[in-house]
């Protein structure tokens, strides 16, 4: 039997079917490349630092006593994590530290170069240049004059604040003024000579006498006028006869450059004002009560850790590092 023969229109029927039904072939498309993982090693080397932590820190010790004992006074540095007794770092460490801790060598302070004249001038917004300036009696001598009569018990009963005399020479009040704007500077502290209200903190109506629980002293018309002349003396350039020097164990003192006589006034305590109530937690070591209010959520200090003067140096138990 002859076979069959499939027209034309058929076989297009039967291709196209066929085509249909076939599965599509998928294109290959190219592996992905393999990923880089880098090392350990390779990471630490460009981050600034890192944190590693350890099972166990039972064998850390001092690394400047060489004693693991005090564990409580331990403090590890979060760049290198060694160990350092509070009471052997230099200057000591009073108190243990909020957040991130390094140590004197991974700190890496910078150095703050010396200050000269026009810089001096600058820092401090000296109004005039001259630091020579015709030296004035005080209100107190005025009148001690007047009272040469007065008896001896009498004028004791009387102290006044007597304003404090600023060094004749002018290379050395520069380098009174210069060694306050290297320890400002160091801590990154800007000078103020007034108190300042930042947002955030206490407002200036917050800092008011009738606030004080018992009633606040009054300065007297003379102390006034002491307080007065002193602001002006400093607004001239002729600063109190104070420079502020550099100790290893205290970190930043204030030494008497000159003679000064017993109830002299030398500076007003400067800082930002804020409310006690949000600074409880806080490792500011200069902080200096200014109002102690009837309602104890009034009342404020003062925080010299950003903006002050050199009364930040005087009553500063560690001044180091903010």
């Amino acid at each position: 039997m002859a076979p069959a023969t499939t027209s034309s229109a058929e076989a297009r029927r039967l291709i196209g079917s066929r085509r249909r039904t076939e599965a599509p072939r998928r294109m290959l498309s190219p592996s992905p490349p393999p990923k880089k993982v880098k090392s350990m090693e390779e990471i630490l080397a460009k981050a600034h630092y890192a944190v590693v932590e350890r099972g166990d820190y039972g064998d850390v010790g001092c690394e400047q006593c060489g004693s693991g004992e005090r564990a409580e006074e331990l403090l590890l540095c979060d760049k290198c994590d060694k160990g350092f007794h509070m009471k052997c770092l230099r200057p000591i460490v009073v108190r243990v530290p909020i957040g991130t801790w390094l140590c004197p060598k991974c700190s890496g302070q910078r150095r703050v170069r010396s200050f000269s004249q026009r810089k001096i001038i600058d820092f401090f917004k000296i109004k005039k240049p001259n630091l020579t300036e015709e030296k004035c009696d005080s209100p107190q001598d005025t009148r001690k004059r007047r009272r040469r009569s007065a008896s001896l018990v009498l004028q004791k009963k009387r102290r006044r604040l007597l304003p404090f005399t600023p060094s004749e020479d002018r290379s050395q009040r520069l380098r009174q003024m210069g060694s306050l704007a290297h320890a400002l500077t160091a801590l990154q502290m800007e000078f103020s000579d007034d108190l300042t209200y930042m947002p955030g903190m206490a407002p200036r109506s917050a800092n008011q006498a009738e606030f004080e629980e018992g009633g606040m002293q009054v300065l007297s018309k003379e102390d006034t006028e002491t307080l007065e002349q002193c602001r002006a003396m400093c607004k001239r350039g002729e600063c109190p006869p104070l420079v502020v020097v550099y100790d290893s164990c205290e970190g930043f003192t204030v030494e008497a450059d000159g003679q000064i006589k017993d109830m002299t006034f030398i500076a007003e305590y400067i800082g930002d004002v804020d409310f006690i109530r949000n600074r409880e937690h806080d490792d500011c070591d200069s902080m200096m009560t200014l109002l102690l209010a009837t309602d104890p959520s009034k009342s404020l200090v003062i925080c010299p850790d950003k903006r002050g003067n050199i009364a930040r140096f005087i009553n500063g138990i560690n001044n180091y590092t903010p």
